[in-house]
């Protein structure tokens, strides 16, 4: 990755719609050579343009963070959380908590039967401690590019 392709990803941070013959102009490109160049970005996994919603805002009025330990595989227990539809996000962690996984639902009582009902019986969930949220203070993409 090069400063060009830095320059790329900044501008479809802030736009990810940006028209091509734009991002030429921003990063000294023709527009062939911008589309040519977002295509091998994504190509490798290093960008992905999508659009981003606000689950509060869709109708789902509770949303958590659950700090869940693990006995056994983490994986595997990471992979059966991010195949429910209520879980919107895990990340393997160090320290005392080994998953991480953002939950949602209409209210307050989806929220309770997911975790109470479904994930706490999930194979290898030794302990779950569950942080919800009054609202989503920061929510930010456009982070810098080294």
């Amino acid at each position: 990755m090069d400063a060009v392709d830095r320059v790329l990803i900044t501008h479809l941070q802030k736009d990810g719609r940006m028209p091509y013959s734009d991002l030429a102009s921003a990063a000294g490109l023709s527009a062939g050579g911008a589309r040519l160049r977002v295509r091998r970005l994504k190509e490798r996994g290093i960008l992905d343009v999508v659009g981003v919603t606000d689950p509060l805002k869709l109708g789902y009025r509770s949303m958590a963070m659950l700090g869940i330990r693990v006995q056994g595989d983490v994986e595997e227990v990471a992979d059966t959380l991010g195949g429910m539809e209520e879980v919107i996000y895990v990340v393997l962690a160090a320290g005392s908590i080994d998953i991480l996984a953002e939950v949602i639902a209409p209210d307050i009582e989806g929220l309770f039967d997911v975790i109470n009902r479904r994930i706490r019986f999930v194979s290898g969930i030794a302990s779950v401690e569950t942080y919800t949220y009054y609202r989503t203070h920061t929510h930010r993409f456009s982070w810098g590019v080294h």
